[in-house]
């Protein structure tokens, strides 16, 4: 596959004739026609000596965060696949898999895997949810730290740990668990939902996160069932605990089909919290209001449009990829700005909604904001589409991506590297 435009290779390039989003360079206007000049790995305000390149009016982002991933689930779809295509079958599944096959090699496999096509496609910035059910922490998380050292100046990692609220039952377990995510300098992450003892575990895991000085970041209400809120316990923990470290709750799917006055009270809960959220489209679409001989009728995606209202940081990430919570998906951050847009209604709305690909979830995270301005790396991704539509109607396969202001190789990773681990599927 060749790059739709071949990009000179010299000290200097100013890449002329771009369509930028406004919001990204400071202006309020959607999309804009403008200039950006690359030297010393940097964008620049000028260069003498650039080589000017009339782009034609391809489209040009920052390279994208990718805020929530499952890199040691990825990919075993093959030899473990969801059965039914239930949240259910998916929970067993994984459970199964996990015990049987996630040794070092398999999760150090199958995340390398995942990695090169997360860089190919144009991401420089990874937070993935490790599953923390012992003995499995003490083998995903080295070698987590192994690819994070390996990746370094390509994508930047981050990991949470990951694992239900009752798990803290086994209060030793839990702590041995954070004192992991602290030594590997992570994020303490927890699955919740409705059981009796929910406050205690909230506030055991705040407990855990305060002693060690660990951001966090939730697994939330991730069902249609109208009766479940459990981020609004969580909001107002940390509204009363005066909690000042990075709060990121994922998923929310309840939020969609809760009473309205309900879910407006607990909205500005998350907003007062001062919390960041991250939608799932793809996974939600895919795991939500499943049921056999039965069409969907919701979609499972949260509130975004009326928290954005609210002032409360939104973002999108990938989730699951070819395992069985989502059986699709390549860590393409265009392909879930895509999709996003189509199941959310982006369109006909905000001309900011591409900060929630960028700049917010690396907020959210911690990591350095991507923008267009002079003194940003030259990290980007460049597509021939020149407006909305023409990006969303293709997968935008033959996109440039720079690092440091040169061209990388874009070829992805071959499926059968991962045969090996495959056994008779």
């Amino acid at each position: 596959m060749t790059d739709f435009l071949t990009l000179p290779d010299v000290p200097a390039l100013r890449l002329d004739n771009l369509t930028l989003p406004g919001c990204l360079i400071g202006q309020t206007a959607d999309l804009v026609r403008g200039a950006l000049t690359i030297a010393g790995g940097q964008i620049v305000a000028d260069h003498p000596q650039a080589v000017v390149v009339d782009m034609k009016g391809a489209m040009a982002f920052p390279t994208f965060t990718d805020m929530h991933t499952h890199l040691d689930k990825g990919h075993i779809w093959p030899r473990t696949p969801n059965p039914d295509g239930s949240f259910a079958g998916a929970l067993t599944a994984v459970g199964g898999d996990r015990v049987s096959s996630w040794s070092a090699e398999d999760v150090r496999t199958r995340m390398t895997f995942a990695l090169k096509s997360a860089y190919a496609h144009g991401t420089s910035a990874i937070r993935t949810h490790l599953d923390s059910i012992p003995p499995q922490t003490a083998i995903s998380f080295p070698v987590f730290r192994e690819l994070r050292e390996e990746w370094a100046g390509r994508i930047a990692l981050q990991a949470a740990c990951l694992l239900g609220c009752e798990n803290i039952e086994n209060l030793d377990g839990f702590l041995q668990t954070a004192d992991i995510v602290a030594e590997s300098g992570g994020v303490l992450g927890m699955v919740t939902y409705p059981v009796p003892k929910l406050q205690y575990y909230i506030d055991t895991f705040f407990d855990a996160a305060d002693a060690r000085g660990l951001a966090v970041d939730f697994h939330v209400d991730e069902t249609m069932d109208p009766t479940v809120n459990t981020l609004k316990s969580i909001a107002q923990t940390v509204i009363d605990r005066k909690f000042d470290r990075p709060v990121v709750v994922g998923h929310l799917c309840s939020l969609s089909t809760m009473p309205q006055d309900e879910a407006k009270a607990t909205m500005d809960l998350v907003a007062q919290a001062g919390i960041n959220v991250v939608s799932l489209p793809m996974c939600n679409l895919y795991l939500q209001d499943r049921h056999a001989a039965r069409t969907p009728r919701n979609r499972g995606l949260t509130l975004v449009h009326e928290m954005k209202a609210r002032g409360i940081n939104v973002s999108f990430a990938s989730d699951n990829t070819r395992d069985p919570f989502y059986a699709y998906g390549d860590l393409d951050m265009i392909e879930v700005m895509r999709e996003a847009t189509r199941i959310g209604h982006l369109d006909h709305s905000d001309a900011d909604w591409t900060r929630a690909f960028t700049t917010n979830p690396a907020t959210a995270c911690g990591f350095p904001a991507p923008v267009l301005t002079p003194g940003a790396p030259a990290d980007l991704v460049i597509c021939r589409a020149r407006n909305w539509t023409e990006l969303f109607a293709r997968p935008q396969s033959d996109r440039i991506v720079l690092r440091a202001g040169r061209a990388i190789d874009r070829t992805l990773p071959d499926y059968a590297d991962l045969d090996h681990l495959m056994g008779a599927a």
